[in-house]
Protein backbone atom coordinates (compact mmCIF):
# COMPACT_ATOMS: atom_id res chain seq x y z
CA UNK A 1 0.00 0.00 0.00
CA UNK A 2 2.84 2.45 0.67
CA UNK A 3 4.30 1.88 -2.89
CA UNK A 4 1.07 2.66 -4.33
CA UNK A 5 0.60 5.94 -2.28
CA UNK A 6 3.90 7.12 -2.73
CA UNK A 7 3.06 6.40 -6.53
CA UNK A 8 -0.23 8.60 -6.50
CA UNK A 9 2.25 11.58 -5.15
CA UNK A 10 4.86 11.28 -7.94
CA UNK A 11 2.56 13.00 -11.00
CA UNK A 12 1.87 15.82 -9.08
CA UNK A 13 5.51 16.52 -8.09
CA UNK A 14 6.86 15.83 -11.44
CA UNK A 15 4.51 18.27 -12.96
CA UNK A 16 5.50 21.05 -10.66
CA UNK A 17 9.01 19.88 -11.73
CA UNK A 18 8.08 20.57 -15.49
CA UNK A 19 6.90 24.10 -14.67
CA UNK A 20 9.68 25.12 -11.93
CA UNK A 21 12.32 24.16 -14.04
CA UNK A 22 12.15 25.86 -17.11
CA UNK A 23 11.13 28.88 -15.62
CA UNK A 24 14.10 28.93 -13.41
CA UNK A 25 16.19 27.86 -16.10
CA UNK A 26 15.22 30.57 -18.37
CA UNK A 27 15.36 33.17 -16.11
CA UNK A 28 18.92 32.10 -15.07
CA UNK A 29 19.91 31.71 -18.64
CA UNK A 30 18.45 35.43 -19.36
CA UNK A 31 20.99 36.92 -16.37
CA UNK A 32 23.61 35.00 -17.60
CA UNK A 33 23.07 35.61 -21.30
CA UNK A 34 22.60 39.56 -20.37
CA UNK A 35 26.42 39.22 -18.40
CA UNK A 36 28.29 37.92 -20.98
CA UNK A 37 26.60 37.87 -24.16
CA UNK A 38 26.64 41.40 -23.84
CA UNK A 39 29.24 42.93 -21.31
CA UNK A 40 28.86 46.03 -22.36
CA UNK A 41 25.04 46.46 -20.38
CA UNK A 42 23.62 47.43 -23.82
CA UNK A 43 20.20 45.50 -23.66
CA UNK A 44 18.76 48.18 -21.64
CA UNK A 45 20.03 51.10 -23.55
CA UNK A 46 19.02 49.26 -26.36
CA UNK A 47 15.14 49.37 -25.43
CA UNK A 48 15.80 52.61 -24.11
CA UNK A 49 16.29 53.98 -27.35
CA UNK A 50 13.72 51.61 -29.29
CA UNK A 51 11.27 53.35 -26.53
CA UNK A 52 11.77 56.56 -27.94
CA UNK A 53 14.43 56.73 -31.01
CA UNK A 54 13.79 60.65 -30.84
CA UNK A 55 15.02 61.68 -27.57
CA UNK A 56 18.21 59.24 -28.14
CA UNK A 57 18.91 60.60 -31.21
CA UNK A 58 22.18 61.83 -29.76
CA UNK A 59 23.05 58.02 -29.74
CA UNK A 60 22.42 56.93 -32.68
CA UNK A 61 24.22 56.87 -36.28
CA UNK A 62 23.19 57.59 -39.17
CA UNK A 63 23.88 55.73 -42.88
CA UNK A 64 25.89 57.52 -45.04
CA UNK A 65 27.13 59.90 -42.67
CA UNK A 66 30.63 60.68 -42.10
CA UNK A 67 32.44 60.98 -38.65
CA UNK A 68 35.21 63.86 -38.85
CA UNK A 69 37.61 62.47 -41.55
CA UNK A 70 37.15 58.62 -41.23
CA UNK A 71 37.81 56.76 -44.85
CA UNK A 72 34.60 55.03 -43.98
CA UNK A 73 31.02 55.99 -44.46
CA UNK A 74 28.04 54.96 -41.46
CA UNK A 75 26.57 51.56 -42.93
CA UNK A 76 22.79 52.18 -41.62
CA UNK A 77 20.57 54.16 -38.97
CA UNK A 78 20.30 53.21 -35.34
CA UNK A 79 22.25 52.44 -32.04
CA UNK A 80 25.40 50.65 -31.80
CA UNK A 81 24.65 47.82 -29.39
CA UNK A 82 26.65 45.03 -29.83
CA UNK A 83 30.75 45.78 -30.49
CA UNK A 84 34.13 44.40 -32.47
CA UNK A 85 35.27 41.97 -29.67
CA UNK A 86 32.15 41.64 -27.44
CA UNK A 87 32.28 37.99 -25.87
CA UNK A 88 29.53 35.30 -26.65
CA UNK A 89 27.94 32.62 -23.84
CA UNK A 90 30.09 29.95 -25.60
CA UNK A 91 33.33 32.24 -25.61
CA UNK A 92 33.29 33.06 -29.26
CA UNK A 93 34.19 36.79 -29.98
CA UNK A 94 32.23 39.05 -32.41
CA UNK A 95 33.69 39.64 -35.59
CA UNK A 96 31.75 42.81 -36.46
CA UNK A 97 29.31 45.47 -35.00
CA UNK A 98 25.30 45.20 -34.71
CA UNK A 99 23.21 48.34 -35.70
CA UNK A 100 19.86 48.78 -34.67
CA UNK A 101 17.71 50.98 -36.43
CA UNK A 102 14.75 53.07 -34.89
CA UNK A 103 11.69 51.02 -36.13
CA UNK A 104 11.99 48.40 -33.14
CA UNK A 105 12.39 44.56 -33.34
CA UNK A 106 9.49 44.41 -35.73
CA UNK A 107 10.47 47.54 -38.11
CA UNK A 108 11.73 44.98 -40.93
CA UNK A 109 12.69 45.95 -44.21
CA UNK A 110 12.69 49.69 -43.24
CA UNK A 111 15.66 50.57 -42.24
CA UNK A 112 18.30 51.19 -44.91
CA UNK A 113 21.58 49.67 -45.47
CA UNK A 114 24.10 51.52 -47.33
CA UNK A 115 28.27 50.70 -48.69
CA UNK A 116 30.56 52.16 -46.74
CA UNK A 117 33.26 52.70 -49.23
CA UNK A 118 33.83 52.30 -52.77
CA UNK A 119 33.73 48.39 -53.52
CA UNK A 120 33.39 45.52 -55.89
CA UNK A 121 29.89 43.91 -54.53
CA UNK A 122 29.57 39.81 -54.37
CA UNK A 123 26.50 38.04 -53.72
CA UNK A 124 27.15 34.49 -53.76
CA UNK A 125 24.56 32.04 -54.60
CA UNK A 126 23.28 30.69 -51.48
CA UNK A 127 23.43 33.92 -49.60
CA UNK A 128 19.70 35.08 -48.89
CA UNK A 129 21.02 38.20 -46.42
CA UNK A 130 24.27 39.24 -47.50
CA UNK A 131 26.64 40.99 -49.15
CA UNK A 132 30.43 41.45 -49.02
CA UNK A 133 31.82 44.43 -50.73
CA UNK A 134 35.74 44.09 -52.24
CA UNK A 135 37.71 47.01 -51.73
CA UNK A 136 41.33 46.89 -53.68
CA UNK A 137 43.18 49.25 -51.73
CA UNK A 138 42.62 49.62 -47.84
CA UNK A 139 42.35 53.17 -46.89
CA UNK A 140 44.29 52.75 -43.98
CA UNK A 141 47.10 50.33 -45.44
CA UNK A 142 46.90 51.04 -49.04
CA UNK A 143 49.39 47.92 -49.98
CA UNK A 144 46.49 45.53 -49.23
CA UNK A 145 43.06 44.75 -50.16
CA UNK A 146 40.17 44.50 -47.30
CA UNK A 147 36.14 43.38 -47.91
CA UNK A 148 33.29 44.84 -46.11
CA UNK A 149 30.37 42.18 -45.05
CA UNK A 150 26.73 42.93 -44.30
CA UNK A 151 24.45 40.53 -43.38
CA UNK A 152 20.83 39.63 -41.75
CA UNK A 153 19.23 41.62 -44.57
CA UNK A 154 16.03 39.18 -44.95
CA UNK A 155 12.71 38.59 -43.01
CA UNK A 156 12.86 35.11 -40.58
CA UNK A 157 11.64 33.07 -43.90
CA UNK A 158 14.73 34.54 -45.84
CA UNK A 159 13.13 36.60 -47.96
CA UNK A 160 15.73 38.78 -49.16
CA UNK A 161 15.69 43.12 -47.98
CA UNK A 162 18.92 43.10 -50.51
CA UNK A 163 18.30 45.71 -52.84
CA UNK A 164 16.85 43.44 -55.78
CA UNK A 165 19.09 44.67 -58.46
CA UNK A 166 22.28 42.90 -56.04
CA UNK A 167 20.17 39.12 -57.09
CA UNK A 168 22.06 35.84 -55.45
CA UNK A 169 25.14 34.84 -57.87
CA UNK A 170 26.32 38.70 -58.27
CA UNK A 171 29.59 39.09 -58.71
CA UNK A 172 31.99 41.89 -58.65
CA UNK A 173 29.53 45.05 -59.48
CA UNK A 174 31.28 48.01 -58.45
CA UNK A 175 29.12 50.41 -55.82
CA UNK A 176 29.85 53.35 -54.53
CA UNK A 177 29.82 54.89 -51.13
CA UNK A 178 27.05 55.67 -49.81
CA UNK A 179 24.96 52.99 -52.47
CA UNK A 180 22.01 51.77 -51.16
CA UNK A 181 22.69 48.09 -50.54
CA UNK A 182 19.08 46.90 -48.77
CA UNK A 183 17.22 47.05 -44.98
CA UNK A 184 17.93 45.67 -42.42
CA UNK A 185 16.12 42.54 -41.09
CA UNK A 186 16.04 39.46 -38.26
CA UNK A 187 17.04 36.42 -40.48
CA UNK A 188 19.41 33.99 -38.89
CA UNK A 189 18.85 30.98 -40.95
CA UNK A 190 16.43 28.86 -38.46
CA UNK A 191 12.68 30.92 -38.40
CA UNK A 192 12.38 29.54 -34.74
CA UNK A 193 15.59 31.81 -33.59
CA UNK A 194 15.17 35.50 -35.00
CA UNK A 195 18.47 37.72 -34.54
CA UNK A 196 16.66 40.90 -33.68
CA UNK A 197 15.81 43.97 -36.70
CA UNK A 198 19.70 44.84 -37.42
CA UNK A 199 22.31 44.80 -39.77
CA UNK A 200 25.84 42.72 -38.39
CA UNK A 201 29.05 44.99 -40.39
CA UNK A 202 32.16 43.88 -40.04
CA UNK A 203 35.83 44.17 -42.41
CA UNK A 204 36.97 40.78 -43.79
CA UNK A 205 41.02 40.52 -44.13
CA UNK A 206 41.60 39.04 -47.70
CA UNK A 207 43.28 35.19 -48.08
CA UNK A 208 45.80 36.50 -50.37
CA UNK A 209 44.32 34.86 -53.53
CA UNK A 210 41.81 37.61 -54.34
CA UNK A 211 39.37 36.41 -52.20
CA UNK A 212 37.74 37.03 -48.63
CA UNK A 213 38.78 35.18 -44.96
CA UNK A 214 36.02 33.17 -42.74
CA UNK A 215 34.27 35.83 -41.38
CA UNK A 216 33.02 33.75 -38.34
CA UNK A 217 36.22 33.63 -37.07
CA UNK A 218 37.30 37.67 -35.34
CA UNK A 219 41.22 36.90 -36.50
CA UNK A 220 39.71 37.47 -40.06
CA UNK A 221 38.46 40.38 -39.54
CA UNK A 222 39.45 44.01 -38.16
CA UNK A 223 38.52 46.76 -35.32
CA UNK A 224 35.94 48.96 -37.31
CA UNK A 225 36.79 51.64 -35.21
CA UNK A 226 40.05 53.51 -37.00
CA UNK A 227 37.45 53.05 -40.42
CA UNK A 228 34.50 54.64 -38.55
CA UNK A 229 35.95 57.28 -36.86
CA UNK A 230 34.05 56.13 -33.62
CA UNK A 231 35.28 53.79 -30.52
CA UNK A 232 33.41 50.38 -31.20
CA UNK A 233 35.72 47.76 -29.97
CA UNK A 234 34.44 46.32 -26.80
CA UNK A 235 37.79 45.79 -24.80
CA UNK A 236 37.56 49.38 -24.62
CA UNK A 237 34.57 51.10 -25.09
CA UNK A 238 33.15 49.39 -21.64
CA UNK A 239 29.65 50.74 -20.97
CA UNK A 240 29.66 53.69 -23.03
CA UNK A 241 27.48 54.59 -25.97
CA UNK A 242 29.47 54.22 -29.09
CA UNK A 243 29.48 57.62 -31.17
CA UNK A 244 31.23 60.01 -33.28
CA UNK A 245 33.37 62.22 -30.65
CA UNK A 246 32.78 65.33 -32.94
CA UNK A 247 29.10 64.94 -32.14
Amino acid sequence: MRMIQLGRHRPSYVAWLAVIVPVVAIVLGYAVYERFSAPSGHFALLREYWADPEAHDDWAIHAATRCGNAPFLMPSDGFLAFFWGDRYLTGRRHQGIDIFGPTGPDGLGETPVVAAYDGYLTRLAEWKSAVILRHPRDPLMPGRQIWTFYTHMADLQGNSFVQPRYSAGTYEVHVGAGELLGYQGNYSGDPGNPTGMHVHFSIVLDNGRGGFMNELAIENTLDPSPYLGIDVNGASLGGQVAVCPDG
